[in-house]
């Protein structure tokens, strides 16, 4: 209706910094990273501190595999540990069931989640379950660690550095963000080797991702379009906007990139490491620049696809 006013800002993280600017904020590393990161118990060591969801509708459909959907569950929090560097440890899993979805969908989520969890080496601590009125939803809450000399954030980019992506980018709807491999032995290894001076995953999309980046940094960036590696069939659009593609985005210096790309080679040979653009002093988007996800302004839900 003309004139009314929107009950919602418009996307993620206008919502976000409206909703903190109401409550007290971790004194560490606290909202607006990939993960939280305090003070761990043995010294040198940060604790990681990531919670993720997934919802009927948005980021799966009834009709898939209640075991994808499981082991997507929990690569979406494990993946935010790679992006800083992390290992990860406890999980507390907390689901909401519909009236009338049989006990074996669960138990069939959990195989999915189970695989995951032996595969990365995860333990499940606790959570809850309850029952609601329609639709499936489950949060993952997950702890990790990491040594205060590897963390990565998103924060420490400078201008000229160079910007860098895991893998190739594009077509999760058609299935892959339910078959996706956390990058989080990759994280580790640029945490240690790469020492970025900022990292993150890209959940939603570079489009949305790398723009959140460079803002934590203080500046902007330009991007060699035909440069981002795609998965076959992609365009570059596909490989800006779809999401969920769950690689790392790093930006490192070029003379760190001269040695970097040649050892990474030796340990990861089957994984590209690409060279995208780099950071500039300057805030602001690119020309033409496409949004990735958003959940309060992408009009379709990822399951849905």
């Amino acid at each position: 209706m003309a004139g009314k006013r929107s009950l919602m800002p418009p996307g993620e993280d206008a919502l976000l910094a409206r909703l903190l600017s109401k409550v007290p904020v971790c004194a560490g590393l606290g909202p607006g990273d990939d993960c939280a990161a305090v003070p761990g118990p043995a010294r040198g060591e940060w604790l990681l501190l990531k919670t993720d969801a997934v919802a009927e509708d948005v980021h799966f459909l009834r009709s898939h595999d209640p075991a994808q959907v499981g082991w997507k569950a929990l690569c979406r929090p494990l993946s935010d540990i790679a992006a800083m560097g992390g290992t990860p440890s406890e999980a507390l899993v907390t689901f909401f069931s519909p009236p009338g979805l049989d006990a074996s969908w669960w138990v069939r989520f959990y195989e999915g989640l189970g695989r995951a969890a032996r595969r990365f080496g995860v333990t499940v601590a606790g959570g809850e379950m309850s029952r609601q009125t329609h639709g499936i939803a489950v949060s993952i809450a997950l702890t990790g660690r990491v040594r205060r000399s590897h963390l990565a954030t998103r924060s420490g980019g400078k201008p000229g550095d160079l910007l860098v992506v895991t893998g190739r980018l594009g077509g999760s709807p058609g299935g892959r963000h339910l078959t996706f491999v956390p990058r989080l032995e990759e994280g580790r290894w640029l945490a240690r080797h790469a020492r970025p001076h900022a990292m993150m995953d890209l959940s939603d999309g570079l489009g949305s991702d790398l723009p959140r980046l460079a803002a934590a940094c203080g500046g902007g960036f330009e991007i060699d379009r035909p440069r981002i590696p795609r998965h076959r069939g992609c365009s570059i659009e596909q490989a800006l906007s779809d999401g969920e593609d769950y690689e790392l985005l790093l930006a490192v210096t070029p003379a760190r990139w001269n040695s970097l790309a040649n050892r990474w080679r030796g340990v990861f040979p089957n994984l590209p490491l690409t060279v995208i653009g780099r950071l500039t002093a300057t805030p602001g988007l690119p020309a033409d620049w496409p949004s990735g996800w958003d959940h309060f302004r992408t009009p379709d839900a990822r399951g849905k696809s």
